[in-house]
C-alpha cells in the first residue's frame, strides 16, 4: 500500500507531464556537543571582600554554586609578580617577574617596566599557556601579563622574535580596549570550528584596581567599578550558553587593596641622607641600593627601627614573606605597615586612594577566588589558601600533568571538586 506522501508524489510527476522531481527534506542542523573549556578570569584588584557588598550578583551567584574562599597572594602583592605566580605556580622570587619595576646586574642599563615583553625577563619560569601548547592543547589570551611575551625566544634587536612561544591567539593589553571588547574576543575566539577553537583563555579585567587606586576601597568610584565588572561577567556567562559552550572558569585576582593618605606617609630623607642610598621602588615597600662608600651610613640609618615601617637586608627578610634571593631584588627592602606609604620626601599637597604590595598575611591584601562550571561543586567554601594553587589548578582542569617546579599544590583546593 503506497503511503500518502508517495501518493502525493506520483500525483505531483503525473500533472507535470512525469518531468517533476521529489524535492529533497532540508537537512536538520546537529548541536555540538562541546566539551567544557577552562577559562581563567583575573579581576585585578578585586578584594576578597568585595564579595560581601551585595553589588555583584552574578559573581556571587557563581560562587555559591561553585567553590570560593580568600586567596593570599605572593610577596610582593603587586600586579605583575602575581600574575606571574598563578600562571607559573612559583613566587615571584622565584619566577623571576620580583616586582612591577626591577633592574638586573646582567643588563644593568636596563629597567623592566610593565611594558617590557623580552623574552629575557621572563624566562626563570614557563607559563601554563606555553606548556598547553607544548602539549596540544590551544590557548588563547585575551590579554595577561606576560601573555604578549614570546617565550624561550631569543631577543632580536631589530624585527620579530620569532623562536619563542606565545598563546596560539593573544591580544596586547591596552587599556582602550573595552571590558565588552574584552568578553567579545573570549566569545568570538569560542565560535570558531572545533580545529582552531581553544581549550584554554585567559580574560584581565584591569577597571577595579584603577577604581580602587583613584577613590580608594571604600569609595563610591570602586563601588561602580564592581557594578560594571559583574555586568560583565554577566555577559560572559550569557555568550557561554548561546554557543552551549560549558566552561570550567576560575575567577582569581593578584591582590586587594588597601586605603592610604598623604597624612599616613614615611617619609626617608627624614631618617637617611638622600646621597646614601639609591631607591628602586617606593609605596607600600621600598627598595634600595646603598651608594658607593656608604653601605655602613645607610645601614645605621635605615636599619634601626621606625614606627609604621620594617627594614631588612635581602638575606635577612622574614622567610614567610619567600622572599629574598633572586638577582633581581635589591639589596634592602623596607615594608610600611597597611595603609601607610614609603616615599622620598614629604607630599607637597593632599591626597587619598587606595594601593597594595603590603604584607600578604593582611586582610585588605586577600584576593577574590571563585572555581565554578562541571569540574567543581556547588557551596564549597575554602579555608585562606596562597595563590600558587591555581597553576596547579589550572594544569589539572586542562590535562597537564603537575609541574616538575612548584611552590604550591591542590592540597588546600581538594574540597572545591566535584566528586
Amino acid at each position: 500500500m503506497k503511503t500518502l506522501a508517495a501518493a502525493l508524489a506520483l500525483s505531483l510527476a503525473t500533472l507535470a507531464g512525469g518531468c517533476a522531481t521529489i524535492p529533497e527534506a532540508a537537512p536538520v542542523a546537529v548541536i555540538e556537543q562541546r566539551e567544557p573549556v577552562t577559562i581563567l578570569v583575573s579581576i585585578d584588584g578585586f578584594r576578597a571582600d568585595y564579595l560581601d557588598r551585595g553589588l555583584t550578583p552574578t559573581l556571587s551567584g557563581l560562587a555559591a554554586g561553585g567553590a570560593t574562599g580568600a586567596m593570599r597572594p605572593s610577596f610582593p602583592s603587586k600586579t605583575f609578580p602575581n600574575h606571574w605566580t598563578l600562571v607559573t605556580g612559583l613566587v615571584p622570587d622565584h619566577n623571576g617577574i620580583t616586582a612591577n619595576k626591577m633592574e638586573d646586574p646582567e643588563r644593568p642599563d636596563e629597567v623592566f617596566t610593565m611594558a617590557n615583553v623580552d623574552p629575557f625577563w621572563w624566562a626563570d619560569a614557563k607559563p601554563v599557556w606555553v606548556e598547553a601548547e607544548e602539549a596540544g592543547i590551544r590557548s588563547a589570551a585575551m590579554f595577561w601579563p606576560g601573555s604578549a611575551v614570546p617565550w624561550g625566544g631569543t631577543p632580536q634587536r631589530y624585527g620579530p622574535v620569532d623562536d619563542g612561544l606565545l598563546p596560539s591567539d593573544w591580544q596586547a593589553f591596552s587599556m582602550q580596549v573595552s571590558n565588552t571588547q574584552r568578553v567579545n574576543s573570549v566569545i568570538d575566539w569560542l565560535r570558531r570550528p572545533a580545529e582552531i577553537r581553544p581549550e584554554f583563555l585567559t580574560l584581565y579585567f584591569d577597571t577595579v584596581d584603577s577604581a580602587g587606586h583613584s577613590g580608594g576601597p571604600d569609595s563610591e568610584e570602586l563601588n561602580a567599578a564592581l557594578r560594571d565588572i559583574d555586568g560583565h561577567i554577566a555577559s560572559l556567562l550569557a555568550g557561554l550558553a548561546t554557543l552551549g559552550q560549558p566552561a570550567n572558569l576560575v575567577i582569581v585576582a593578584d591582590h586587594g587593596m588597601a586605603a592610604t593618605s598623604s597624612e599616613r606617609v614615611i617619609v626617608l630623607d627624614e631618617m637617611a641622607d638622600a646621597s646614601l642610598y639609591r631607591m628602586v621602588e617606593n609605596g607600600p615597600y621600598a627598595t634600595f641600593e646603598a651608594t658607593d662608600g656608604n653601605t655602613g651610613a645607610f645601614e645605621a640609618a635605615i636599619l634601626g627601627e621606625h614606627e609604621h615601617m620594617d627594614c631588612w637586608r635581602k638575606q635577612e627578610i622574614p622567610a614567610r614573606l619567600r622572599y629574598g634571593t633572586h638577582r633581581r631584588i635589591p639589596s634592602y627592602l623596607c615594608l610600611a605597615d597597611v595603609g601607610w606609604t614609603i616615599t622620598s620626601s614629604r607630599p607637597d599637597a593632599a591626597w587619598s586612594g587606595g594601593t597594595h604590595g603590603y604584607d600578604p598575611a593582611a586582610p585588605e591584601m586577600a584576593a577574590l577566588f571563585i572555581a565554578h562550571g562541571p569540574a567543581f561543586r556547588a557551596g564549597a567554601t575554602l579555608a585562606g589558601f596562597d595563590n600558587t594553587a591555581v597553576a596547579p589548578l589550572i594544569r589539572k582542569l586542562i590535562g597537564l600533568p603537575s609541574a616538575t617546579r612548584a611552590d604550591g599544590d591542590l592540597e588546600k583546593l581538594e574540597g572545591a571538586f566535584a566528586e
